[in-house]
């Protein structure tokens, strides 16, 4: 389990490099308001004019606008010249980590965080180092080390960059100097297992900022969640305002109307029991209205009768929500899924658009859900105004447009036997983000078809997922039905960019880095990126020239898996791309194939091989691999020849000698139970040795 640690590298042809061009320090409210409004592009938006319109020299924020929608009106590259787009630089990112984030690019300058919220900045266009900081998360994160691994994005306002941890913080960096300004926890004690993965939303002077890991367990201290959203001061890290997703103990009062309203909506001790409704992605501030919508994930414990014995909608889990963006009111809620049980988020990112629907012009929001339907919403009243599936669906027939709500079908809390659920947990639509183009009125979404074989009482994790299919989905919001479909390899590609230039561009599980005709679907270019992508792209213009960046990795959880981009030799990368650019990247390391340890004394035991594969699941599969098959993100064991030697894997395993590097300690297992993991592992090893030997006498 040896953590290959490499140094960082940035490469442009022939150029000297660029100064850095800073943001003018801002002091009086009425200049910062007015700085404001250039760089986000959101002043005087009529219902006629797309949110966040603008000349799109800057991307400063996650989806580039408060509109969310990852749309440039860039089109210096386009259909026309786009296939001479070409490597401008590259930078290397030292170390095994998780490079899946989506940069920020203000004033000539580069942001991005990768791993456990390591920020750099570099010189936009030449790749240059800047400065980096490192908030040291695994020396102090303890058991939230087990909890995902991560982080998918960052912040700009006033010259500073704002980050959430794995431990619960969020930092504001000076801009300039990479030097931290201010550090706030947003969890309410230390060892409350809230941690920070998505980005935080900046706008007017405040930070908000959700939480995920409400549903992850078991470890020592843990108990169930609540979700929350928190607002701060972006210049100091004041608390100015928190609104909780699911009610708290009745008898110690609620905080608002809104919580003392969805509590009638659960039975039973939810307080003690359950939880849940973490908004651990999707955060939008609309400018137009001055509201911010939340999206939120499902509850726990994941089976709504365990939670909510008696009954109950359970708000407001999978839900998106409405909150005033002074104070954090409660203003309207859409829940997608009324008592959910089938870990259908509604976390996926929320973008706003005004569309003319049936004559009229409407200020809606759009998302792709995890549940396989795509929503438009009313942004002024939460009114739903269509939903229709995006892929394949067989836990509701539809949605109901009078009620708002799902129609199911009548085996999808069937408790008398297993049966298949698409999509699976993971989402007909996951985290990485749609965009939208309004100058062709189409969502691009990068789609995952799958299922999951289920019953009324939990969902099964040993190996009854199917991993499916995806594709890149072009969605008509209006009409409500796709215009184009490409067929993508793996189970899960990267998120979508898209601009005025009729351009989409994507990252690829395979490792292309692709742009697609908006229009049509057709492909137009691509790159060799050696390394599978899933973070979104971004473009920017720097002294009137167009740059395209995207961070390359692969990784991300036990639900991707391609043994081919192997954790410890994998690039992690940035790419910068250009028209007429003159770099290329060093010859690509070979394509992984993983060899298990040879284990001659080894011998099999079916019966502590199944209690270890359970104790496996629990504890190991989020960052290894669900049946031990490494996805890029941690090292595939069944070639570590620490699976050899019972002293070594418990001085890691439950001993923590690679904390530094972010693999936790597991101190509560007992000899038995790490034994029985081991013996698994090495069972897997010895059915890979046995897979490969058939193969080659086969070929």
């Amino acid at each position: 389990m040896a953590l290959a640690v490499r140094s960082h590298t940035a490469w442009i042809p022939g150029s000297a490099v660029r100064g850095v061009i800073c943001v003018s320090s801002i002091v009086r409210r009425a200049q910062l308001w007015a700085v404001t409004l250039a760089l986000f592009q959101v002043s005087s938006v009529s219902a006629d004019t797309p949110i966040g319109a603008s000349d799109g020299d800057n991307w400063a924020n996650y989806g580039r606008a408060h509109d969310e929608a990852h749309y440039s009106p860039l089109a210096d590259i386009n259909t026309a010249n786009v296939s001479r787009l070409a490597l401008a630089w590259w930078f290397d990112i030292p170390g095994v980590v998780l490079a899946e984030s989506v940069p920020l690019e203000v004033n000539g300058t580069l942001y991005f965080a990768t791993g456990y919220s390591v920020v750099r900045a570099v010189d936009a266009t030449t790749g240059r180092l800047l400065w980096a900081y490192d908030p040291q998360v695994p020396r102090v994160a303890g058991h939230k080390l087990r909890l995902l691994w991560g982080i998918r994005g960052i912040a700009f306002w006033n010259d500073k960059i704002y980050v959430g941890t794995h431990d619960g913080r969020l930092i504001a960096i000076d801009a300039k100097t990479g030097k931290p300004v201010w550090s706030v926890a947003t969890n309410e004690r230390p060892d409350d297992f809230r941690i920070v993965t998505g980005p935080p939303c900046a706008f007017d002077g405040r930070i908000v900022i959700g939480h995920a890991s409400s549903e992850f367990g078991p470890a020592p201290g843990y108990v169930s969640i609540r979700g929350y959203v928190t607002a701060y001061d972006a210049e100091n890290g004041r608390r100015l305002w928190r609104f909780f997703t699911v009610p708290g103990n009745p008898a110690k009062g609620f905080e608002t109307k809104a919580m003392e309203m969805a509590a009638k909506t659960w039975s039973g001790k939810w307080w003690k029991d359950g939880g849940g409704g973490t908004v651990w992605n999707a955060i939008t501030y609309d400018p137009e209205l001055h509201h911010v919508y939340i999206g939120t994930s499902n509850g726990t414990p994941a089976d709504a009768k365990l939670r909510s014995p008696g009954g109950g909608d359970n708000l407001f889990l999978a839900s998106i929500v409405a909150l005033d963006a002074d104070s954090g009111r409660y203003l309207w809620h859409y829940q997608l899924n009324p008592a959910e049980t089938w870990d259908f988020d509604a976390t996926n990112d929320i973008e706003l658009a005004n569309l003319v629907i049936d004559g009229r012009s409407r200020r809606v929001l759009m998302q792709a859900s995890k549940n396989g339907f795509f929503y438009v919403i009313d942004r002024d009243s939460g009114k739903l105004l269509s939903a229709e599936k995006f892929a394949k669906v067989t836990w509701a027939e539809r949605i109901d447009l009078n009620t708002g709500r799902p129609v199911e079908t009548a085996f999808a809390r069937d408790p008398s036997a297993y049966m298949r659920i698409w999509p699976s947990g993971d989402g007909a639509h996951s985290w990485t983000s749609m965009a939208f183009n309004p100058t062709r009125n189409l969502v691009y979404i990068p789609v995952l078809d799958s299922s999951r074989e289920c019953n009324d009482d939990h969902i099964d994790l040993h190996g009854k997922e199917c991993m499916g299919t995806a594709a890149l989905l072009a969605w008509d919001p209006i009409q409500q039905h796709a215009i184009w479909r490409v067929a993508l390899p793996g189970v899960r590609s990267g998120g979508a960019v898209t601009t005025a230039g009729n351009l989409v561009f994507q990252g690829r599980s395979d490792g292309r880095f692709v742009a697609y005709a908006a229009d049509s679907g057709k492909e137009l270019w691509s790159f060799d990126a050696q390394v599978g992508i899933a973070g979104a792209p971004i473009t920017y213009k720097v002294a009137g020239k167009q740059y395209v960046s995207v961070l390359a990795g692969y990784g991300g959880g036990g639900a991707i898996v391609d043994p081919r981009w192997d954790a410890r030799t994998q690039p992690r990368r940035v790419l910068t791309f250009a028209l007429g650019g003159g770099a290329q990247l060093p010859p690509p390391p070979p394509r992984h194939e993983v060899v298990p340890v040879a284990d001659p004394q080894f011998e099999p035991n079916p019966n502590i091989e199944k209690k270890g594969q359970e104790s496996f699941i629990g504890h190991c599969a989020m960052c290894h691999g669900f049946d031990a098959i490494a996805g890029g993100q941690a090292p595939d064991l069944r070639e570590s020849p620490i699976i050899l030697s019972a002293k070594g894997f418990d001085e890691i395993v439950k001993r923590g000698m690679l904390r530094q590097y972010g693999m936790p300690r597991f101190e509560e297992l007992s000899d038995t139970e790490l034994e029985t993991i081991r013996q698994y592992l090495r069972s897997r090893a010895l059915d890979l040795a046995v897979h490969n030997t058939s193969a080659k006498r086969t070929e």
